[in-house]
């Protein structure tokens, strides 16, 4: 007995020093440490999970005998059920595509979610010319005169650099490559370069900056003129050292740890690169922070970046059932499948100064998973984040510009997932799902008391919301069918739902408490998908032109896919992975207003040989847009030009000839 009480004793005096410093540190402001060396990142590098504190290991002895815990697995980046990580496969406002502000022509911008943040996307214009991508290339198409668009220039690196993204503003075209070092194409071999480019004559673009970061590429975007460019991944070993440099203008710079900091109590070998250029004075320096960091989302506002990182925890075991009756063994009623336990979203902001720089702000941590950027918003200064937790339904949370919380909702339908949301203003919009479709309508004007104003059901699921107007907004998404399942004995024993086919709907909201479906049509059949459900900037949308237009995929074989426990991610993910050849991929038209709803105009396809019906030819569409009051729909083969008012095509262009 002596003997374990001098075993006992210690550990128990260190777990009470360590649970004091634990609370203390929560109180505090989050610093940022400076790494100091690196003998300090080979460290951090080598460590296969986040270095452990004397408490939390004490923890893990019982519990690591008697459970399997998802926590320990996804640490070590092994593959764990992460049923709600869609933000990697959705993808907003439109924008104003900063591009020239000599144009006088009327034409449409990159569908974004934050005005006046521009958000990089496949396809570009400034009303005169079309910046587009096909295959490693990047296509300059002169569009003046409609009926004779022609190519003007080309643009390509070398064969392992692949451009991504572009970004158009003020004569300069920002051309987003992801690089591979090796033919394996593994993460660790991939690399963010950017090449910007002075297109004020497009006939001949010149390359008039590049950089390129050591991490693949994840996000960007365009604020009045500055350019973010944001990279993340694993630390990377290079001869023995971890890579600390960057190339800018072809030139290798390293600062060594100058540069990369960790953020307190955050233990991770994930880095995370935040560029920006000023585009208005390209002579300047590009800027460079790097943090130590893993991300699963991102959101951009006019004045700040917040990154956001999922990781399951388990809640610690309280001082009071330590030292309670039992005494220190009453650790061991501790309940692994506590309320507590579950993955929380790890909210980092950071400020971007007028100077161009990048300064880490503060940090929240809140249980539940966002699904994509729509999930968050900052207005008046307060952040608002829709989340949702398998244990207890969805919710919405508000912090204040220091990231503390002031406000939070009920959780709402608990046992269904969330498929999407949208801030509006002072409104927000949720839709959960399990066989129907639950859309909440959420009063955010007292952001200490958030509430839930109404509630409509319907059949199916949106995975976007967008804007019509102040009174109204449109869901795009699945119809579905409920089937339920009974046993022998008639018991019920589960519900499915069945896909069939895709639907857009429009919801009048001007009565916030009883939200009415005022028209919706369906898309095809089973076998039927579109870009949109995966990335908002494919949608084309016009309330002056009554116009809204989407990529629609069909299949040549019947599609089923079926919602098992309300597994979204798994349906995106059948949806993605389906092996089977598209019977066609057209660009589906439709006129749309308040007295008459969705009205399809007409479809326009780009695949190859499409008279001859042969399979396996069909184009990659990527996106449509207007100039005045012609269509535009782009491709990697074509381009064609027809006219809004009945879709008679005017010209077409085909890319890539030798194909």
């Amino acid at each position: 007995m002596k003997k374990a009480l001098k075993i006992i004793i210690p550990i128990a005096i260190i777990a009470i020093i360590v649970a004091i410093a634990i609370t203390i540190n929560k109180d505090g402001q989050e610093e940022i440490i400076q790494i100091s060396s690196q003998k300090e990142l080979e460290r951090i590098y080598e460590r296969k999970v986040p270095e452990e504190t004397i408490f939390s290991t004490m923890l893990k002895l019982p519990f690591s005998l008697l459970h399997d815990s998802p926590r320990y697995y996804s640490e070590l980046n092994l593959s764990t059920s992460i049923e709600d990580d869609v933000s990697k496969y959705l993808g907003p406002a439109t924008s104003t595509d900063t591009a020239t502000a000599e144009s006088t022509k009327e034409y449409s911008t990159t569908n974004i979610q934050v005005e006046n943040v521009d958000e990089a996307d496949v396809t570009k214009t400034d009303g005169d010319y079309i910046y587009s991508l096909s295959e490693n290339q990047v296509i300059i198409t002169d569009v003046k005169k409609p009926e004779e668009i022609k190519i003007i220039a080309k643009i390509s690196e070398n064969s392992n650099k692949v451009p991504e993204d572009l970004i158009l503003y003020n004569h300069k075209l920002a051309v987003i490559y992801q690089e591979f070092r090796t033919a394996y194409y593994n993460n660790d071999t991939k690399t963010t370069y950017v090449a910007i480019y002075d297109v004020t004559t497009p006939e001949k673009p010149r390359k008039i900056k590049s950089y390129e970061l050591e991490q693949p590429y994840y996000t960007s975007r365009c604020i009045d003129g500055k350019l973010y460019v944001i990279s993340s991944g694993t630390l990377k070993k290079e001869k023995d050292k971890i890579v600390t440099y960057y190339y800018e203008d072809e030139q290798q710079i390293d600062d060594g740890v100058k540069n990369i900091r960790k953020i307190k109590d955050l233990d991770t070998n994930y880095q995370t690169i935040l560029s920006n250029v000023d585009l208005n004075n390209i002579e300047n320096k590009l800027n460079v922070n790097s943090y130590l960091m893993n991300i699963n989302n991102c959101y951009v506002s006019e004045n700040n970046i917040y990154l956001l990182n999922e990781k399951y925890k388990t809640g610690e075991p309280k001082i009071a059932n330590i030292f309670g009756l039992k005494g220190l063994f009453g650790i061991l009623d501790y309940d692994y499948n506590s309320e507590e336990n579950g993955y929380y979203t790890e909210i980092y902001k950071f400020n971007l100064l007028q100077d161009g720089n990048i300064k880490f702000a503060n940090k929240a941590s809140e249980k539940g998973t966002t699904i994509n950027q729509f999930s968050i918003d900052e207005y008046k200064n307060n952040l608002r984040v829709a989340l949702q937790d398998n244990n207890n339904g969805s919710k919405i949370i508000i912090l204040d510009e220091n990231m503390k919380k002031i406000g939070e909702t009920t959780n709402l339908a608990k046992g269904e997932k969330m498929y999407s949301s949208r801030f509006l203003g002072e409104k927000a919009y949720m839709v959960t799902y399990k066989t129907v479709d639950p859309l909440f309508v959420v009063d955010l004007s007292t952001p200490q008391t958030p509430k839930v104003l109404g509630e409509l059901k319907i059949p199916g699921y949106s995975t976007y919301l967008h804007p019509y107007d102040e009174n109204h907004i449109i869901g795009i998404g699945m119809q579905t069918e409920e089937k339920v399942n009974r046993n022998s004995s008639g018991k019920v024993t589960s519900t499915t739902a069945t896909i069939t086919g895709m639907k857009m709907a429009l919801f009048d909201v001007t009565d916030v408490q009883n939200p009415v479906q005022i028209s919706d049509t369906i898309i095809g059949d089973r076998r039927t998908t579109s870009s949109i459900l995966t990335n908002h900037k494919a949608l084309l949308f016009s309330k002056e032109k009554e116009i809204i237009a989407i990529p629609v995929n069909n299949y040549q074989e019947d599609f089923s896919v079926i919602s098992y426990n309300n597994n979204y991610s798994t349906m995106i993910n059948s949806y993605k992975s389906y092996p089977k050849d598209h019977i066609s991929e057209g660009y589906f038209v439709y006129n749309i207003n308040l007295k008459d709803g969705f009205k399809l105009k007409g479809t326009i396809t780009h695949n190859k040989n499409e008279k001859k019906n042969r399979y396996n030819l069909e184009t990659r569409l990527l996106r449509g847009l207007y100039i005045e009051n012609n269509l535009y729909t782009i491709s990697e083969d074509y381009i064609k030009v027809n006219k809004l008012e009945d879709l008679q095509e005017i010209s077409q262009l085909e890319i890539n000839k030798s194909n």
